[in-house]
């Protein structure tokens, strides 16, 4: 991977912009008005937070803002991401139908990969058992009909760690690579 120089990445962000991300690298407070939690630490006002974030979105230097969830804490130690062939024209219809059911937390269009991988549409589901995950998927080919031409589930094994964007500040260290 290609790091820009550090004087041209320091111009991708404001000063305000880099407070925010390092106190949001753990994530957002766990408060009833985050944005205000933020503005303090950072000596802003919660509208100056959310202006700033809202232009690193725009920009992409933040891909997205949401809550990632500990499934396993909260009882729910069944997560499938459910996998389905499906017709490549419409394969963007079927995955917004399929993406606006309440139980999928995500789905998305993925190549196939011919005589190796059929599937090009992913949707995961989450369930306290394998049981409520398979009734998931049921729903979810009930929806597909005729343009259901195969799928599978594949469990998760064990638990990622999810991180948030993340500064480098140990100017000591190079993160620059040739």
């Amino acid at each position: 991977m290609s790091m820009q120089p550090e004087s041209a990445r320091d111009e991708l962000v404001s000063e305000l912009e880099r407070r925010i991300i390092q106190a949001t690298e753990n994530g957002m407070p766990l408060v009833a008005r985050p944005y205000d939690a933020i503005a303090a630490e950072v000596g802003a006002t919660a509208d100056e937070v959310k202006t700033a974030m809202r232009s690193m979105l725009d920009r992409g230097i933040i891909r997205r803002l949401g809550a990632v969830p500990n499934h396993y804490a909260l009882g729910v130690t069944a997560n499938g991401m459910s996998v389905w062939n499906v017709p490549d024209d419409k394969v963007a219809e079927l995955g917004r139908k399929v993406g606006a059911l309440d139980f999928v937390s995500h789905s998305y269009e993925r190549p196939r990969h011919a005589d190796i991988w059929d599937y090009n549409l992913f949707a995961m589901v989450h369930g306290r058992d394998r049981e409520a995950v398979e009734k998931q998927v049921a729903e979810i080919a009930a929806l597909l009909g005729d343009d259901c031409m195969g799928h599978t589930i594949l469990y998760s094994s064990r638990l990622l760690k999810k991180t948030g964007l993340r500064l480098h500040t140990d100017p000591g260290k190079s993160t620059q690579k040739g």
